[in-house]
């Protein structure tokens, strides 16, 4: 008796394009080396990598920040559920779906719903320009979140530094402006803007360490 392996449906959709890209993938394929989807128009596509471990390592286009995000995920979640999905952790628009076909295929025209929404409600005529780092314009307030989440955090662990003479000396208001966050002190009147006009400079400030008033 022939043994039929287990099998699942793994999709995203292009982030150039806008097409969904779908395919069915084997426990076995899995297994034994890296899985890789590709959409037909060349630009993009999703790797599903072993680690040995029982879990795979998926690295994902995202249909509205600059670069692909990476997950790690059990094979178990990948191969018995009806319906997975993996979300941008900024928009929470899931760019990932796996599981069973028909659940999978209208996961994928739900969010082509979405996000065709979120592009009417933005003036964006076509997929491409969402990944034009030089014209993109998505005022989003996930972006604001994510600068002032930051801003908050460094202030906190006291990572923010002016014009004063003690460290910790400083005093500092946020203020939200057309062109970004302006983080300036009370005290010295040292300031800098955060700009909040992309989730490519919003996702460099995530992994600031530190920030300086000048």
């Amino acid at each position: 008796m022939v043994v039929e392996p287990q099998k699942t449906t793994v999709a995203f959709r292009c982030p150039h394009c806008g097409c969904g890209v779908m395919s069915a993938v084997s426990l076995f394929s899995v297994k034994g080396s890296m899985v890789r989807l590709k959409c037909d128009c060349g630009k993009s596509e999703m790797d599903i990598v072993p680690d040995g471990n029982g879990k795979v390592r998926l690295t994902v286009p995202c249909i509205i920040c600059p670069n692909p995000h990476h997950f790690t995920v059990s094979e178990k979640i990948l191969f018995d559920s009806e319906l997975f999905v993996l979300p941008c952790p900024y928009t929470d628009l899931n760019i990932a779906m796996m599981g069973e076909v028909n659940h999978v295929k209208a996961e994928l025209s739900r969010t082509e719903l979405q996000l065709l929404d979120l592009m009417e409600e933005h003036g964006i005529a076509d997929f491409s320009a969402l990944h034009d780092s030089e014209k993109r314009a998505m005022p989003d307030p996930q972006i604001l979140d994510i600068v002032l989440f930051v801003i908050h955090d460094l202030d906190a662990e006291g990572k923010i530094t002016c014009k004063c003479q003690n460290a910790g000396e400083g005093e500092y208001d946020a203020e939200i402006l057309p062109e970004g966050v302006r983080v300036s002190c009370r005290k010295c009147g040292a300031a800098t803007t955060i700009a909040t006009d992309s989730f490519l400079k919003a996702n460099d400030f995530l992994n600031c360490e530190s920030l300086k008033l000048t």
